[in-house]
């Protein structure tokens, strides 16, 4: 194809032909430009959240004899007899009315807001300042950032199993896979060490450390800890410590946080107003970044800090609250949510503790209580998903199947329900159970005898 170019040589203006390399027709290309193409990205074709994809595929028909008993929801505010206390509504009311916080804040958070978050968690072991505070809009967007910060496509993380789906769910659509470690219920949900350190390689980036745990309700102990400690410190691995239900544990359990116990091993630890102060749905969360012997140095850092400038940080008037909230609320609050949630656990234990092929694990704090079915003695399904279904088409009562957590045969009940609710639930579980349960054949043998 030849172009006409002018070339301006003193005063007179030459005509060149050039051949160009280009051969397009006009046409063709306008045609190709008023056609539309608007495609999702790779990244919103690879997220996936496991819950949504097993419920939204489940034939949910309740009894219309029976009202509903949703114990599925991991939202203590549901049923509205878990309020907040008014210190913290009192707090929100103050910020609101000063009129300090309309505005952006930096989007790491306020410097005062991030050194109350360090002043209430910093311990001589594990010292805190407002330099090593991220503030974050929740605690899911916390493990966003971390795991952002710490992994690359390609990279793998180590992931409980049974265990929260989002940390899957962001993973993946970042090209970062999965690999799941056990968890044992015969150990209360300690960690299969032994496995953990199997899977690691030169690919793996991250550990995650839920504790107290969801979906199990477990609390691992000091000497735990260590173990899982030593392992990541042999391995030279960083540690992601989802610790969203640190302190919400039964009386007669103590909750150790991650970071006073490591000497050497860094970590992100992530939390949150959500749980602890019964209010999820004010996006206030946190990354305690914890590393005395500077192996993130100051990359990491300015990692997170990058990273939290796509959003532009959480409510701005909710970190006007953070020092009331975090200093004022009354410790009676905190026994009372904590005293409430272990009676419904033991209500719910004992009672589907004693209905054949069920196997509750008593759990040791936070939310949750799972219990294992025996799939052989219940014929009439084949899995934990269309055990849950029936139980929901029969009986009204809707539990989360565990294998939204990568781990079949067992179901997760949210023990935030009002206390006659429980109750109700685990007197419709036993009625569905007693129709559904059938003796193996030896064990029919051996009652004959």
């Amino acid at each position: 194809m030849l172009d006409n170019i002018k070339i301006l040589h003193g005063n007179g203006v030459h005509h060149v032909s050039v051949r160009t390399h280009v051969n397009v027709d006009p046409a063709k290309l306008k045609s190709l430009r008023q056609r539309w193409s608007v495609k999702p990205s790779e990244m919103s074709k690879k997220t996936l959240n496991p819950i949504r994809a097993i419920v939204d595929g489940m034939k949910l028909t309740p009894n219309p004899e029976k009202p509903m008993i949703a114990l599925s929801i991991g939202d203590p505010t549901v049923f509205g007899n878990l309020p907040t206390d008014d210190t913290v509504l009192q707090a929100m009311k103050e910020a609101i009315d000063s009129h300090k916080y309309n505005g952006y804040a930096p989007s790491v958070g306020y410097q005062k807001s991030r050194e109350v978050v360090a002043d209430f968690y910093s311990c001589p072991e594990a010292p805190l300042d407002g330099k090593d505070v991220i503030l974050t809009s929740g605690c899911s967007q916390a493990i966003e950032l971390a795991i952002s910060v710490l992994c690359n496509p390609g990279d793998n993380i180590l992931v409980p199993r049974p265990g929260f789906s989002l940390y899957k769910t962001l993973a993946v659509s970042m090209g970062i896979q999965v690999k799941h470690y056990n968890l044992l219920p015969e150990k209360s949900w300690e960690i299969d060490l032994q496995h953990l350190e199997s899977l690691i390689d030169d690919k793996t980036a991250c550990l995650i450390v839920n504790n107290p745990s969801n979906p199990c309700g477990s609390v691992f102990s000091r000497e735990h800890l260590h173990k899982i400690l030593s392992v990541a410190s042999r391995n030279c691995i960083p540690i992601l410590a989802d610790e969203i239900y640190g302190d919400m544990v039964f009386p007669g359990c103590d909750f150790q946080p991650l970071a006073p116990l490591s000497s050497d091993v860094p970590i992100l630890s992530c939390g949150g107003l959500a749980k602890r102060w019964l209010v999820p749905g004010w996006r206030m969360g946190w990354i305690l970044i914890h590393d005395r012997n500077d192996i993130f140095g100051t990359a990491i850092r300015e990692g997170l800090v990058k990273l939290s400038q796509r959003i532009l940080g959480p409510c701005t008037v909710v970190q006007g609250a953070l020092e009331s909230i975090l200093n004022d609320t009354p410790p009676q609050f905190y026994q009372g949510t904590i005293s409430f949630l272990k009676s419904n656990s033991e209500i719910c234990y004992s009672e589907l503790s004693t209905v054949p092929g069920l196997n509750p694990v008593m759990p040791s704090g936070a939310m949750y209580i799972m219990v294992g079915i025996e799939m052989e003695h219940f014929p009439d399904f084949q899995n934990d998903v269309e055990f849950t279904e029936r139980l929901v088409t029969e009986q009204s009562v809707f539990c989360l199947p565990a294998t939204a957590f990568e781990y079949p045969n067992f179901f997760r009940i949210v023990v935030t329900v009002p206390e006659e609710m429980m109750i109700e639930a685990c007197i419709r579980i036993r009625e569905f159970c007693a129709r559904h349960y059938r003796p193996r054949s030896q064990d029919s043998h051996e009652l004959d005898q």
